[in-house]
């Protein structure tokens, strides 16, 4: 698909949106969670994301019963995305028809895990994991 051809369904795609998706993007719009800016409908290469982020890189993507047999494509495409420096976080429509504050907590996550660094090892002694596991020697 040429990115003409790509721009265009997205934009179809942007004003046919399913309801879980227009939920989730309420949610989102106008960098109402966390500041953050999302786009919807994204094109990211040749593919059209649900919702994209720049800062943090974050790719959400909503998915309905017609991804239930696309597995190997769906990991394909995450594998691409982030080869291109982003996140792929996946809820299902059930998920944001039914608990939408739920999922926002999960992707509040993992907002809080890609911005903050993961935790480095410490020296034995103080505040070490091994010295906080019960009989670890």
């Amino acid at each position: 698909m040429r990115d003409a051809d790509s721009l265009k369904k997205a934009r179809k795609m942007r004003e046919n949106m399913p309801e879980p998706e227009m939920r989730m993007w309420l949610e989102l719009r106008a960098a109402r969670f966390r500041g953050v800016k999302f786009r919807r409908q994204k094109v990211v290469g040749k593919f059209i994301v649900d919702f994209a982020a720049n800062h943090p890189k974050l790719v959400i993507e909503i998915d309905g019963d017609t991804h239930a047999g696309r597995e190997s494509y769906d990991m394909q495409r995450s594998r691409f995305l982030e080869e291109q420096g982003y996140r792929v976080i996946r809820f299902s429509n059930s998920d944001v028809m039914s608990n939408m504050e739920g999922v926002l907590q999960q992707l509040g996550l993992v907002m809080d895990e890609m911005v903050s660094p993961p935790p480095t090892p410490s020296p034995e002694g103080e505040g070490a994991l091994s010295s906080r596991l019960p009989g670890y020697r």
